[in-house]
């Protein structure tokens, strides 16, 4: 970053130089063209009354070194030439200047000479006579100017880049130093002071990008061993209902059962089977939401139809198990994902059967307001303890592990519940009393789809 400050700067340093210096030689240029132009002008004023008070005498021993000099006759025939035979040389009462100082008095012009090949300087003055003398000089040029302040110009341009060159060099570390001695482990540390006043922005950006890495390193950290636990409660889920399977599988191949317990045994090994079937089948809708259902397509649907489905699928479970099941509510519409509202009235009414007294009931209601839709699925069951209730939807918390065996969850039914909600942009309230029953209240901040649509 200092190189590249150093080269800017430097790059910016000579360039103002070097348009500086084209600047003062135009106007250099200028000055000494016109200072010409006065001198020759002034010379030809002395030489006309000299001319006009010697006559052509005048010209006798005259020296002319820096000019030359033209006596031209009223009817334009050159009559003298300080350079040039007089007598081969054309009629001149056409020359611009001649024209100009025959009718005002004094004229003078620029331009390019047949006669010398080089671009000169005229200035003509009348003579009382009528004749005209006129006055040229070699037209300065530009690179004779530069040639003749060569060395003082390739003096200064030197000493410039030297200066350019030694402070870009300073100014570069000198920009870049308190940028080098920041803490980016403590940014803020710099907020309010003078010094990075320009670069707080930044150091605010810095700031807040390292907080929010932190946040996402902890988030990672603990996803780590969310993931940790959970691959460790996987297997422990899996080795019991396989060590149950391979125990009696052991026992029915080496023929160490009789006649009458093989079909308890084969009951036994299919409902572990099962218990794994449907472990499996919850992790791998546990692991979809994880990855926040983007494979799922949301749509226009109805809840209670919905409700009405997962009750109608667990009519059999809830008559094994003498409870009641019943839906309230006439429709819903909304825009949602259909198999996750699915997912979570069957699992909500699967806990509520399997946690429920015989003879008991669960009852699902759906009712919509103008901003939210409200899923409810109230039991007769067991409940739920206070200290349990913030823990129950944690991936293999039972509050009741004995009964959780023997009933068969695989104590991920809540968690695929609260993702599908969270994914829903929902909330989800837990009410309970031991002894009496629990209640699940889902709120999903959708409006209804009819309503969307008028």
């Amino acid at each position: 970053m200092s190189s590249k400050i150093f080269r800017a700067i430097w790059a910016a340093a000579v360039t103002v130089f070097l348009a500086s210096l084209v600047f003062i030689m135009g106007i250099s240029y200028s000055y000494f063209s016109s200072l010409q132009k006065r001198q020759l002008k002034s010379e030809t004023d002395l030489a006309s009354r000299g001319l006009a008070l010697a006559g052509e005498a005048f010209f006798e021993n005259l020296e002319t070194e820096n000019f030359r000099i033209t006596w031209i006759g009223p009817d334009g025939d050159v009559l003298y030439d300080s350079e040039a035979n007089s007598h081969r040389m054309e009629n001149h009462l056409e020359r611009e200047e001649v024209m100009e100082a025959i009718k005002t008095g004094y004229g003078e012009s620029v331009r390019f000479s047949n006669t010398l090949a080089d671009r000169e300087l005229y200035a003509a003055r009348r003579l009382p006579d009528g004749s005209v003398l006129r006055l040229s000089i070699v037209q300065m040029a530009v690179w004779t100017l530069v040639m003749g302040f060569a060395q003082p110009i390739s003096l200064v341009i030197l000493i410039a880049l030297i200066l350019s060159f030694v402070l870009a060099s300073r100014l570069a570390k000198v920009i870049v130093k308190p940028i080098n001695e920041i803490d980016l482990k403590h940014p803020e540390d710099y907020f309010g002071k003078e010094k990075y006043k320009e670069i707080e922005p930044l150091l605010i950006h810095i700031s807040d990008q390292r907080i929010r890495l932190m946040q996402d390193q902890e988030e990672i950290e603990k996803m780590a061993l969310v993931r940790q636990d959970f691959t460790a409660n996987v297997s422990h889920e899996l080795k019991t209902p396989l060590h149950v399977i391979s125990g009696y599988a052991e026992l029915l191949a080496n023929g160490l059962v009789e006649e009458a317990d093989i079909k308890p045994f084969a009951g036994k090994i299919y409902d572990e089977s099962m218990r794994m079937t449907q472990l499996v089948e919850d992790i791998i809708d546990l692991t979809r939401l994880d990855n926040g259902g983007a494979e799922i397509c949301w749509e226009d649907c109805d809840l209670v139809r919905i409700a009405e489905n997962a009750v109608e699928s667990l009519k059999t479970e809830a008559a094994g198990k003498e409870v009641a099941l019943s839906v309230e509510g006439t429709s819903a519409p909304m825009r949602g994902i259909p198999q996750q509202l699915h997912s979570i009235v069957y699992n909500l009414c699967d806990n509520a059967i399997k946690y429920n007294r015989r003879g008991g009931s669960v009852t699902v209601s759906v009712t919509q307001n103008d901003r939210d839709t409200l899923l409810s699925v109230r039991d007769t069951g067991i409940g739920i303890p206070e200290e349990s209730r913030k823990r129950i939807f944690e991936r293999f918390y039972r509050v009741d592990k004995s009964r959780s065996k023997e009933a068969g969850g695989t104590g991920l039914g809540l968690s695929i519940v609260k993702h599908a909600v969270m994914i829903h942009k929902g909330t989800i309230i837990v009410n309970s009393t031991m002894g009496e029953g629990s209640e699940f209240i889902v709120i999903l901040p959708d409006r209804p789809a009819a309503k969307k649509a008028a």
